[in-house]
């Protein structure tokens, strides 16, 4: 990205941390378009996933299998860190589906179960987009009743979580935003930004 990138603009999310969630089968140009749109906006994009004790693990994106490498654990993101965040997205692909993985039945995935803690905190915003949803379905309570928008192909999962779809590209509820797919990352970017900068997003509207 060009240093000068946001020259005679105002950069709004300074000091922000936005945590994205990634796994193999990502949809790269929208992982490419976090990383720059909250970046030219100031704020730190932290890449997180499942590390299985590895200090980094290089995953391969679901169209053209360019690698992306993370160093960051979702081990990490114990409350205190969750409580720096100003929001934390589960994105487009099959990330969702890799990472509701779990060895122990009885037991949430690992991603759920920061989800889980992110959805108890009402000042932290929570984004998911396309398939991202399905990381939820272990705790559809944090979805029952709420207004949300995902890929056609998960409308019975959000139907039977108990959430109310909305036929709109972006959806807001609160402190949820939710996306249709990943070509609409960057309306629901652009919510996210607008939202955590307090801007013309608000967080009663429903949609775009």
């Amino acid at each position: 990205m060009d240093g000068d990138a946001t020259a005679g603009t105002a950069a709004r999310l300074v000091g922000r941390e936005i945590a994205v969630l990634v796994e193999s089968d990502y949809y790269e140009p929208e992982i490419a378009y976090y990383r720059w749109r909250f970046a030219e906006e100031g704020a730190r994009v932290r890449l997180v996933s499942r590390l299985w004790g590895r200090e980094s693990l290089t995953f391969l994106g679901h169209e053209h299998r360019a690698p992306l490498e993370v160093h960051e654990d979702l081990a990490d993101l114990t409350d205190d860190a969750l409580d720096r965040l100003a929001a934390v997205i589960v994105p487009a692909g099959m990330v969702a589906d890799r990472l509701r993985y779990t060895e122990d039945v009885d037991s949430l995935p690992p991603a759920t179960e920061v989800m889980l803690r992110a959805f108890d905190r009402p000042a932290l915003l929570k984004g998911v987009i396309c398939h991202g949803m399905w990381l939820m379905a272990p705790i559809p309570h944090v979805v029952r009743g709420r207004r949300a928008v995902v890929h056609n192909n998960l409308l019975g999962d959000l139907r039977n979580m108990g959430g109310r779809y909305v036929d709109r590209d972006v959806v807001v509820d609160g402190d949820l935003v939710t996306g249709r797919t990943g070509d609409h990352c960057h309306l629901f970017a652009r919510r996210i930004v607008d939202l955590l900068a307090g801007g013309t997003g608000s967080t009663n509207q429903e949609g775009t």
